[in-house]
């Protein structure tokens, strides 16, 4: 698929309503943008000396879900047993650096891009971040782009973080 100028502001305006469905907690309506096949993961950074091989261990992740497993954590979140969401965060998704590529396949494109979520809980006056970036595939089903993976790599190596009951 050609990158036109066009298809990369879909793809920029897409992420951007994600964000604002993310921070809204509107994940039913996140949960239409992903495509059927999606796989969603976080692998674990590994800090290595220069030269001393891969920065990613992508045989480790902090999470690995599908669509399916995806829709049991929102549906867990509508529940009195979502204890790490209890109050529920307030969380801003910061998207930046949007790169659209073309890939091997007409219908999918590869989108790069740096996010960084911040979030606060409760009434406690410190907030916690999350940078990285976001490596993810697109592909347009009937006129619309769905997201069919997504790996989010994180700056840190030891993440800041209380939990993961967040969506990236």
């Amino acid at each position: 698929m050609d990158v036109t100028p066009e298809v990369r502001q879909e793809l920029t305006e897409w992420l951007y309503h994600e964000a604002e469905l993310l921070d809204g907690r509107r994940f039913e309506e996140w949960l239409a943008l992903l495509a059927d096949d999606l796989t969603y993961e976080m692998p674990v950074r590994l800090t290595r000396e220069a030269g001393g091989g891969e920065e990613v261990a992508r045989e480790m992740a902090f999470f690995r879900d599908d669509r399916e497993t995806l829709r049991l954590r929102v549906a867990r979140l509508r529940t009195e047993f979502a204890w790490a969401e209890d109050p529920p965060s307030r969380t801003r998704h910061f998207v930046a650096n949007v790169r659209v590529r073309p890939t091997d396949r007409p219908d999918e494109v590869e989108v790069r891009s740096y996010l960084l979520v911040y979030r606060s809980r409760g009434d406690a006056p410190q907030a916690e971040l999350l940078s990285g970036e976001r490596r993810d595939r697109f592909r347009r089903v009937g006129g619309t782009w769905k997201l069919c993976r997504r790996e989010f790599v994180p700056d840190q190596a030891t993440l800041g973080l209380r939990n993961l009951a967040l969506f990236i």
